[in-house]
């Protein structure tokens, strides 16, 4: 016999209020680290410097219009990567996850081409689009696509088989199988492979803008780089880690509203 635990709000408040600590002394620890080490002589200030300047210098670029449209730029490309390759993702998913046969037949070609690194796809990337955002995009999605497709392939197979033969007795056609059977079991597999190719779509972004020199935080990091503003390459990469922060707390928010009714999100525990 199974039974089912169900952990009360209050205690699921507190349990993430502990973590918000946790995580906040633990940020607060590694600032006090990296302000110290060069202090004491245990890192070159030209190589390290001090967290307090790398602050001061982040401030003056939150007041820079430059520095947003960096920003924005980034999140276009990033936004718009991920959206195609959630779209192309999720329907070839369930078309070729719905089909055995057709799934059997794709598997080594999935399983060559997805191994293949999205960086090694720059020369390719630079050669068709210069550095056009059609280059970046082409990383992104790559990338970001296969994150997405292997999770909704292994959701469409979790699907329950009695719960699938129960659809076809009540006669449900094919779209009302997917609507009201598959969609469902294969939602939290979708959701997570969307969290995780949101941050290969951030990296590879900001990576493509870095090597191939499209707009954004990456190309403003590379311009940094070469003038030696050791600093500034300091300040922006804190401000594409705080970015990288961001988009997963909306992500996860997004999960968490869309899997509202999953036990995972409910705080139930089996």
């Amino acid at each position: 016999m199974t039974r089912t635990a169900t952990t009360s709000p209050d205690a699921t408040r507190g349990a993430g209020a502990n973590r918000a600590l946790l995580g906040a002394a633990g940020v607060a620890g590694l600032i006090v680290l990296w302000e110290a080490l060069p202090l004491i002589g245990a890192a070159r200030p030209q190589y390290l410097p001090p967290a307090s300047e790398v602050a001061g210098v982040l401030a003056e670029r939150l007041g820079s219009a430059a520095f947003w449209t960096a920003v924005g730029d980034t999140l276009t490309s990033w936004a718009l990567g991920l959206a195609i390759a959630f779209a192309a993702a999720t329907v070839l998913g369930f078309l070729i996850g719905s089909a055995p046969r057709v799934r059997a037949f794709t598997t080594s070609t999935v399983e060559f081409l997805r191994p293949i690194p999205s960086v090694a796809l720059i020369p390719l990337a630079i050669l068709l689009y210069g550095t056009d955002i059609r280059s970046t995009l082409l990383l992104v999605v790559y990338a970001a696509f296969w994150q997405i497709y292997i999770q909704v392939l292994y959701g469409v197979a979790d699907v329950d088989p009695v719960a699938e033969q129960t659809a076809r007795c009540y006669g449900l056609g094919r779209l009302a199988r997917i609507r009201y059977v598959v969609w469902p079991s294969a939602l939290p597999y979708l959701m997570t492979g969307l969290r995780l190719g949101a941050a290969v779509a951030l990296v590879l972004t900001v990576t493509a803008q870095l090597v191939i020199g499209s707009p954004g935080l990456g190309q403003e990091i590379a311009v940094a780089r070469s003038s030696g503003a050791v600093v500034d390459v300091y300040a922006l990469i804190v401000a594409t880690g705080a970015l990288g922060v961001l988009v997963n707390v909306g992500i996860r928010a997004l999960e968490r509203r869309a899997l509202r009714w999953h036990s995972s999100v409910r705080g139930e525990v089996l």
